[in-house]
């Protein structure tokens, strides 16, 4: 299956179950290399709508931060960080945490 026949399903995905945030996430997921526009977009609604989805917070992040949006990136961060945290998800808190360390170093940030 191409990208594109992928993006089409997904996008059928979220049109027969919006409010469903993993169809969304996917979709935003599958653009994060082709066009990181809509990847933001898609992550900014996930934020928005579905701040309880904790999977969004770590590619959201990185992504921002590639985008040069450093200080949204250290929020998106911290919000999964205190989801995670919130949430007992020991492992997702782990990752989270282990790379807002490596950005607030590799951004010259405290």
């Amino acid at each position: 299956m191409s990208n594109l026949d992928r993006i089409q399903l997904l996008r059928q995905f979220t049109e027969e179950e919006p409010g469903n945030p993993f169809n969304w996430y996917a979709l935003a997921i599958e653009f994060r290399e082709t066009d990181q526009e809509e990847a933001y977009t898609l992550f900014a609604k996930l934020l928005a709508e579905h701040p309880s989805y904790l999977a969004t917070y770590f590619p959201a992040a990185h992504l921002y931060a590639e985008m040069g949006e450093i200080e949204q990136s250290k929020v998106i961060f911290e919000n999964g960080i205190a989801l995670a945290r919130a949430e007992k998800n020991t492992k997702a808190l782990q990752e989270l945490q282990n790379a807002y360390q490596n950005f607030l170093f590799e951004n010259d940030l405290d």
